[in-house]
């Protein structure tokens, strides 16, 4: 995969020339080149992904994709010439895969398939969601081992790079045999069926190829097939959740450490003799990273020789929870890596011109990296609200009630802990494995599914939801520490404080909190930043 990155460039005067690795678009007064995404099958990653969803990226084959891609359509077209019996090339799909279609029939048989397998229902995922199975879908098939032509496949990512995005429903995939009707609505748009979105607007999908002087897509023998046969909504959905939560844990260890050195609460623990003594890789991560973000503090000295033995656990065990967060969060970063360069079709094509019927399209490695991932953000989230907890509770904290000054006329911060608490409580109930039930499908034919989009989907309301209670904790970390005045932090929590601080005053009085959270929701990715830039190596 090659990433080229170009500046806004102003118009003035003549319009520039494009650059041979760069597309260039209007935009209002400005001239902006494109970053240009190729994608080969093999290096595409979370972090280029959530690029691409974001929109705004050309994405194009890598010329090594497209000699392989061509290499495996010629492969199916020999099959398809010779009369032999491949599954979805001369055969029905599913239960009626014994059931030879005519040679006359293949076009027909493959637009039937997109048609009655487009059954989503629901609210229709994101944009960037449904820009992420766009590009996804395109990177499994440059893998060339799907028999696809290159012009279906180019056409998808024309349309990715015109923001021309298929209206895809959010419920109706079992995940297996792969992610069935998403990608047929996917596929649909291709064929001028359906509707697509793009700049805040939805019409027609063959309105939106018109005006973008492109031919609807006839798909021949396979090709149908190889556009569905995939876990792309899931890995789409679950990607980009993990993506977002990888950066949060990462924050909620700083806040976590704003939270400790406002408490004043001891480092002892996170002595690098106790986590040797247990080495779990995110435990010992975590340890080393809440010694570095309390190194400094004047708050952390000025109580060293205090009688307290030792915190509770939510400051005392905060490297043995996020480490072990961590670690689940490493198991499923590792499988959506895998995932994300996969070939998922069926049957799968093969250089010597076989072509083999499995499996691929199971959704259960994805699936269970979701779960797992749920799980151990909830108990992050968990551990996040006990904190909340100790900060607003006089009895716990040493300082005034909810974190204000004239507690009883003023409420302070009582209600955000509320906030918190239904939110780690529903997450609770969404940490529930999806990946443990199974509902046979297809007359018994696809007896064991694996539930993976309900497992993205629901990882994904539980990143949001984490989000909450971190930007809670952030909130009511910052107060506490305005109490702690005029001791210092540490170098790295002063950061974060003076952060926050631009994006929300100390809480003098009440006033609409929803805005605080508002507005500290909003910057977590700038927090996540400024906290990257103490701890980054040297």
């Amino acid at each position: 995969m090659q990433v080229s990155r170009f500046p806004l460039i102003p118009l003035c005067g003549a319009e520039p020339e494009l650059e041979s690795s760069g597309h260039l678009e209007s935009s209002g007064h400005l001239w902006r080149v494109m970053e240009r995404i190729e994608l080969d099958g093999e290096s595409l990653n979370l972090q280029t992904l959530e690029r691409i969803a974001g929109g705004g990226c050309e994405v194009v084959l890598a010329a090594r994709a497209v000699a392989r891609m061509k290499a495996s359509r010629e492969v199916v077209e020999r099959h398809f010439a010779e009369g032999k019996t491949v599954y979805g090339v001369t055969t029905g799909f599913g239960v009626f895969s014994d059931v030879v279609i005519p040679r006359e029939k293949a076009l027909e048989l493959q637009r039937n398939l997109i048609l009655s397998h487009c059954a989503g229902v629901g609210e229709p995922l994101p944009p960037r969601v449904a820009r992420a199975m766009m590009a996804l879908r395109a990177n499994a098939l440059a893998k060339g081992h799907s028999g696809i032509r290159l012009e279906p496949v180019e056409l998808l990512l024309r349309l990715l790079s015109k923001d021309v995005v298929p209206v895809i429903p959010s419920q109706g995939s079992v995940g297996a045999s792969g992610d069935l009707a998403p990608l047929a609505h996917l596929a649909a748009a291709l064929m001028g069926i359906g509707e697509v979105g793009g700049g805040g607007s939805r019409l027609p999908a063959s309105e939106a190829l018109e005006r973008l002087g492109e031919k609807p897509v006839a798909f021949e023998a396979k090709e149908g097939l190889a556009m569905i046969n995939g876990t792309q909504a899931i890995t789409a959905i679950g990607g980009l959740a993990l993506a977002r939560a990888l950066r949060l844990v990462d924050l909620a260890d700083g806040i976590a450490a704003m939270t400790l050195d406002a408490l004043e609460g001891t480092d002892t623990a996170f002595d690098e003799r106790i986590h040797l003594a247990r080495p779990h890789d995110g435990q010992l991560l975590v340890a080393r990273r809440m010694r570095k973000l309390v190194e400094g503090s004047e708050l952390r000295e000025s109580h060293r020789d205090c009688a307290r033995v030792q915190d509770a656990y939510s400051l005392r065990c905060i490297p043995q929870v996020h480490g072990a967060v961590r670690d689940g969060l490493a198991f499923a970063a590792q499988k959506m890596a895998i995932e994300i360069n996969s070939a998922t079709d069926n049957p799968l094509v093969f250089e010597n011109g076989d072509v083999i019927s499995g499996g691929n399209f199971h959704g259960a490695p994805v699936a269970l990296a979701c779960d797992v991932a749920a799980i151990a953000l909830t108990d992050m989230a968990s551990i996040s609200e006990r904190r909340i907890e100790r900060l607003v509770n006089p009895d716990l904290s040493g300082l005034p009630p909810f974190l204000v000054k004239e507690g009883g006329l003023h409420s302070g911060f009582m209600i955000a802990q509320v906030t918190a608490a239904a939110l780690v409580s529903e997450s609770k109930a969404l940490a529930h494995p999806a990946s443990v039930d199974s509902i046979p499908t297809s007359a018994n034919k696809e007896d064991h599914v694996s539930m993976g989009p309900i497992a993205a989907r629901k990882l994904a309301s539980i990143v949001e939801n984490l989000a909450g209670v971190v930007a809670i904790e952030a909130i009511c970390a910052a107060q506490a520490l305005d109490f702690r005045r005029p001791l210092r932090s540490s170098p790295a929590i002063e950061a974060l404080h003076a952060r926050i601080r631009r994006a929300t005053p100390p809480w003098e009085a009440d006033r609409y909190l929803h805005q605080d959270l508002v507005s500290v929701g909003g910057i977590l990715d700038e927090l996540h930043a400024e906290l990257d830039g103490f701890l980054a190596p040297g």
